[in-house]
Order: C-alpha cells, then structure tokens, then sequence
C-alpha cells in the first residue's frame, strides 16, 4: 500500500524552529476577492547561505477566490524560481506573484499553503505586503511564529504504509539486515548529490521525498553532507548539520530510512568534528527508527588498521553513547572497496555494516569477489553508493547496464541494501534528473543518464 501524505503547518513549524520564519498579517482588505483579517505566512523551510526555499501560506477569515500577493524583501534576493503561481515577477526587492487557478480559493477560516519557491541570496524577512492591491495592516513585520520542539516525537507512529511502518527498527542479523521482527529484508533508494554542490535542495525537500517514496517506491535516502571541500561542514558546520536536520525531519515525516552520511574522504584526519557531529545528532535523532548513521563515506588508500578502523572505533563509541541500536554502517579503505581487508580485522560491537560501492563501467567481479569473501567472513554490507558509469561518476556520459545487473542480481540474492548516485541534475550519467526538474518532485519527463535503470530495480 502507497500513500501520500500532506505536510501540516505544524510539521512545518519544526523545520521552521532551526531555520526561522515570520507571518505577515493582511488586514483591512476592501477588493473583492481579498477578505479582512487574512494572515500569510512566509516560512523559511531551508538556508544553504548562498540561497534558501520558503513556503507561502494564507489563512482567510472569509472567503478568498483568487489573489494576488506581493511584498519586498527585507535582504537581497535574486534569481528566484516559484512553482504553483502565474505572473511572477522579482522587480529589485519587490516580489509578486499570483494564484495558479486550482488554488486560488481560500475558505473561510482555512490556512492553505499555496505556493512555495527558491532564490539565491538573504532569505532575511518581507515586508510591506498586499494582497490584491490592498496593502498588509502595521509595518508588515508582523510577529514570529512561535518556535516548535526540532526534534520528531519518537511516540508518533510513522504513517501507514510507510516502508519505516512495514520494517520498523531495523538490526543487524548474522550479515544481513533485519526488521523489527527478525526478518531479511533489503532496503533500497537513492543517495544525495554533495550537499553543498546540489544545483538546487533536492534532498531537502518534504515534497520531493514523498514524491519519490509514492512513485518511485523508494524506502531509503542518503544525505551526502560534504566535509572536506571549500565551502562544506568544515567551513560552516552549523549550517551544514542544519540541513541534515532537515533531511531527518522529513524522512522521519514521510516513513522513510535515513542514512546520515558524513561524506569525507580524509574523514580520519577529522575525528574530532566528526565525533562532535555525530555525537550531537545521536542524542537528539537517535531515538527514530529510521535513522541510520554513515561516519566515513570514502577511505582513500589508507591503513584499515592504522588509520580507519581507530577512526571508527571512535565515532562509534560517540554514537553509542546516544543511541545504543540504530545501525552504523563503516567506510572500507581504497574508496569503499577492501571490504575483505576489515573483515580480516572487524570493529566490535552490534549493528555494524560495512560500507561496498561500485561503479559498473570500473568494477566488475574481481569486486565481487573481494566482497564475497567479506560475507563469508560474516560482514554485512550496505552498498550505500553506486552507478552504472564509470568510478568518476560518469563524466564522459557512458552507461555499462549489462556489469550494473550483474551488480544488481548479486545484491538482491545477498539482500544487501543499496541507495544510488545521485540526486541532482548535470551531465554525469550518475545525475538522476535532467535540466528542468523541478524542486518538489513530477520528474517523469525528467529523468537522465541510469535513471531509468535505477528506477527499473526499485521495489515494484
């Protein structure tokens, strides 16, 4: 069973309480299709500091057929993109914007969230509003929402038909993945593109998550958090946790897995960060079922033993100390291969995976082997990262499907989980989406590179 749920203002308001947001209050309107005592709400839903989404909702105290709002806002803001309205318009700081037909009416006293958008620049605040010509009452300014807990109620069922609902808190049994009632199952989905590379916030996204969940059948997403790079964790780690936060809160919505991935390559050589990353959103997300924690994406050609087994032991030893279950999935030396090298040499503990990726144009069954030889040495593995393209992630725009569903075969009669590269849009054959796609999802006619491959080998 499938089901699609809409996000509530109160769902919102927890994404809102990290990020910030401020209701506008419409009063006094004299047009015909503008009722006193209305109220729009602009509700920042993610920042990445060079640009922002924000959501627009309007209560009516009477009837509204059909508006028209604009505003200005208070920072710089350019190139904006709405979705769900007709004329827009972005003339210096003055916005505009009007109903789309199908949801241009507001009844008395409902709240309706009718539009959102992206923009580069300040996401700041807006002022001087109207509705329908008729300008907002006092300075525009209004009154904050009032702040929301940031943490998901670990006593709220996840929704029915969710694979979070079906699978609930998952194990690790023998070298399989096991649900809440000990059984095999294999979880499968997508992974993220670099967070701060993303040419837009797909992952961040509530509409876009269900979106692939409902069509897609999705039961797992990655959040790729890029450390190292210029202008990643390492620059700003609190805005860069921060939209993890929001990539858990949303999953924890919509019934999805989770996989917090701390996307580094030299990640050993940053073992304190990491431990306070992990740390922190262990003792405040891994209470949920459906969060599963990744330290190391990518070990370069480095010491298992000397370097990133130690590295391990560490962050796990962090996370432990929050959340005693929730599976951790470990990073193997020469990107994410030498599977067979930690099994000679296994962290202790419960609930540990090793992490496997593969690239079917680069690896074929000398890779396989390497990881059978893991699972017969009682490793479980997560394929947490994989495309039908070469190890650059498809640079030169090949697609190798037949050694891809030798891959795919091999993991489903292993049931190991796998999440594909990636989300986002651009030339590399791993993009999943091609120019054009919007934010919130509807990317039938949008699809690129092994995305129908992809696609093809999810749940059906």
């Amino acid at each position: 069973m499938q089901v699609r749920r809409r996000r509530s203002t109160a769902v919102v308001g927890v994404v809102v309480a990290a990020l910030g947001a401020s209701a506008v209050t419409i009063a006094g309107a004299q047009h015909a299709s503008a009722a006193e005592g209305c109220e729009v709400e602009y509700t920042v839903v993610s920042d990445w500091g060079s640009g922002f989404q924000a959501n627009i909702s309007i209560t009516a105290d009477e009837p509204i057929d059909g508006w028209t709002v604009e505003w200005d806002f208070t920072g710089a803001v350019s190139g904006i993109s709405a979705w769900n309205v007709t004329g827009q318009s972005l003339s210096g700081r003055h916005f505009e914007a009007s109903d789309a037909g199908w949801n241009g009416a507001i009844a008395s006293g409902q709240t309706r969230e009718v539009f959102g958008f992206t923009a580069s620049g300040s996401a700041g605040d807006i002022e001087n509003a109207a509705v329908n010509g008729v300008e907002c009452g006092g300075d525009g300014s209004g009154e904050p929402t009032e702040p929301e807990p940031t943490d998901p109620d670990p006593t709220d069922p996840p929704p029915a038909g969710t694979p979070v609902e079906r699978h609930g808190q998952l194990s690790v049994c023998g070298n399989n993945m096991c649900n809440e009632d000990g059984q095999e199952i294999q979880l499968r989905g997508v992974s993220s593109m670099w967070l701060h590379w993303q040419t837009q916030p797909y992952a961040q996204n509530l509409d876009a998550l269900e979106w692939m969940r409902d069509e897609w059948n999705i039961e797992v997403f990655r959040v790729a958090m890029g450390v190292e790079p210029e202008g990643a964790y390492l620059d700003d780690p609190n805005g860069w946790k921060s939209q993890v936060e929001t990539v858990i809160q949303n999953a924890a919505e919509a019934g999805v897995y989770v996989i917090v991935d701390f996307h580094a390559h030299q990640a050993h050589q940053h073992q304190a960060a990491a431990v306070a990353f992990f740390t922190d959103l262990a003792d405040r997300y891994g209470h949920l079922p459906n969060v599963i924690w990744e330290p190391y994406n990518e070990p370069e050609q480095v010491s298992w033993a000397g370097a990133v087994k130690p590295y391990h032991e560490a962050v796990v030893a962090a996370i432990r100390a929050q959340d005693p279950d929730n599976i951790v999935v470990l990073g193997t030396p020469t990107w994410s291969q030498d599977v067979d090298v930690a099994a000679a040499n296994p962290v202790a503990g419960t609930n540990l995976m090793y992490t496997l990726h593969f690239y079917s144009c680069t690896h074929a069954q000398w890779n396989r082997d390497k990881a059978n030889t893991a699972i017969n040495a009682g490793l479980a593995l997560f394929v947490t990262e994989w495309g039908a393209s070469a190890a650059d992630g498809g640079l030169d725009g090949r697609v190798c499907l037949d050694e891809a569903q030798r891959w795919i075969d091999w993991m489903g009669g292993n049931k190991i989980s796998w999440t594909a590269w990636k989300l986002d849009v651009g030339n590399d054959s791993t993009n999943l989406l091609s120019a054009g796609a919007p934010l919130t999802g509807g990317w039938s006619n949008h699809l690129h590179g092994h995305a129908p491959f992809v696609i093809a080998n999810l749940p059906q």
